[in-house]
């Protein structure tokens, strides 16, 4: 068994075992053996543009915005632009700040069509540390795998 096929199969239990309604949940440095080794996985990062411009991004990753900035309003369009940059058969790797708005355009690819949908755990921030920072104690920025800034 290939390292990414071993690491797919523990992320599908992980999602098994949190009772996930998609393929499985990745942590920030799995995703990212995922994507080095695979041609047809695509993370796709679900922040605001706002986000992307202030914060960063993962250089490669294909950006479809789940909400709106800065009403936080669900995109109606969501899922017509992820079919513009995504397509079905691909793996696909959703990426926001923490992993909750992954979690939710996850669940929603799968209901529509797309069959191999994985969160990115802890997003590309993490959670908030003591003193209520993020990108401290896990997430893509803390486990030092590549990003940029504009």
């Amino acid at each position: 068994m290939s390292r990414v096929a071993e690491i797919l199969k523990v992320a599908q239990r992980r999602g098994r075992e949190i009772g996930l309604p998609y393929e499985g949940a990745l942590l920030p440095a799995e995703a990212f053996e995922v994507l080095s080794q695979t041609s047809s996985a695509l993370l796709v990062d679900v922040r605001t543009q706002a986000e992307w411009d202030w914060v960063g991004f993962v250089p490669g990753s294909v950006h479809v915005e789940w909400q709106h900035y800065p009403t936080g309003g669900l995109r109606d369009d969501f899922l017509e632009n992820l079919q513009t940059h995504v397509p079905e058969d691909a793996l696909v790797l959703f990426m926001c700040r923490s992993g909750a708005r992954s979690h939710a355009a996850a669940e929603a690819a799968t209901r529509v069509g797309w069959n191999s949908c994985y969160n990115v755990l802890h997003g590309f921030e993490g959670d908030r540390d003591p003193q209520g920072h993020r990108g401290r104690l896990n997430g893509w920025r803390a486990a030092g795998l590549p990003w940029k800034q504009n």
